[in-house]
């Protein structure tokens, strides 16, 4: 019995991970197109940079 629970356990932690780093995944592609979006759509004038800081 006490196995079986180390190994629901187990693959419990695994899932929850993979899930975790997954959903990170797709947090930095979606800052990677806002950034790249940003850089093109900077404003002609004065300073270069698109961002305030």
């Amino acid at each position: 019995m006490v196995p079986l629970i180390l190994v629901l356990l187990l693959v419990l932690l695994l899932f929850g991970a993979g899930f975790a780093l997954k959903a990170l995944w797709w947090v930095a592609i979606i800052v990677l197109v806002l950034w790249l979006l940003g850089f093109v759509a900077r404003p002609k004038g004065g300073s270069r940079r698109w961002y305030r800081w």
